[in-house]
């Protein structure tokens, strides 16, 4: 998973980031419930934002209650009560992305990546087939998408927008399956999801340039601002301001969307999430860039 999309904490109430807590926690014993303790390890902010949009949907609230921590017993953490199908999608979700993802690391040029995936890869297999025989409409979405991601990269010069695509449509397919369709925010979802989609794609690229520049790798950025290995902090720095303004174009058609969303419980801290945390990963971004740290990628 990318893991961007997440809150900005200092903003957050007390009870608030204990609400946030508690649906991460809950995810996270979700995950080894349905697909067994190893799971765990897909856990992510990204999966925990969809239970969390899912669950300020219903009409159902979330109780939560005081457990122990499955990593660490000595540890109390907030857990949503009883059984909830919010948390059983995002799981599903996180596992069937974390199989594709460790399936595109495979072909990845950097040797720690692949010999990372080719270690994992074997272990998500049970676990991926579980999630996609239980939601066939997630599997597809991403599969799809992550065949028409590979086609497109395998272009000569796919333009920006083009490579962004896959991501967006994705997104925009998993969060349209949260409204019935034909139904008022059908489209507002589908249209969040794109938007939301192309935004990870395009911050994740922007965050990976130091990384494939080292590793020789594809990024549209790399390519349309000329980078190499060789250019200056000066050229970086270009590159980065420019990755911005598409990321802030990307970023507030994403927020209109989201506004249009009737929310109930934890609205707050979603709102939190899409107008406070995405442009503060932009923001976390651009400063690295400019101290000159090569290690973006690795957020």
């Amino acid at each position: 998973m990318f893991g961007y999309i997440k809150p900005q904490k200092s903003e957050l109430l007390v009870r608030e980031y204990e609400q946030y807590r508690g649906v991460y926690c809950s995810l996270c014993k979700q995950l080894g419930k349905s697909y067994g303790i190893l799971s765990r390890f897909t856990l992510s902010y990204d999966c925990t934002f969809l239970a969390m949009l899912m669950m300020a949907r219903s009409e159902r609230p979330c109780k939560m209650s005081q457990g122990r921590c499955t990593f660490n017993p000595t540890k109390k953490c907030p857990f949503c009560e009883g059984e909830s199908p919010e948390l059983a999608l995002a799981s599903a979700l996180s596992v069937i992305m974390t199989y594709y993802k460790l399936s595109d690391d495979l072909k990845d040029p950097g040797l720690k990546s692949r010999l990372r995936a080719m270690l994992l890869f074997p272990l998500s297999l049970r676990a991926h087939k579980k999630a996609a025989r239980d939601y066939p409409g997630l599997e597809q979405a991403v599969a799809e998408a992550m065949q028409l991601q590979e086609q497109t990269e395998q272009q000569e010069s796919p333009p920006l927008d083009a490579c962004a695509e896959p991501t967006a449509k994705m997104l925009s397919a998993v969060f349209a399956q949260l409204a019935g369709q034909g139904t008022p925010e059908f489209r507002i979802l589908e249209q969040f999801g794109y938007f939301l989609g192309r935004w990870v794609y395009l911050m994740d690229a922007a965050d990976d340039i130091p990384k494939d520049l080292k590793q020789n790798a594809f990024n549209p950025f790399i390519r349309d601002y000329g980078l190499t290995a060789e250019s200056t902090q000066e050229q970086l720095q270009k590159a980065a301001d420019r990755c911005n303004q598409v990321l802030n174009m990307t970023v507030s058609q994403a927020i209109a969307a989201f506004r249009l969303l009737d929310l109930g419980q934890f609205a707050p801290i979603l709102n939190n999430i899409v107008c406070l945390g995405l442009p503060q990963m932009q923001k976390e971004f651009m400063l690295k860039m400019e101290k000159g740290k090569s290690n973006v990628g690795s957020v």
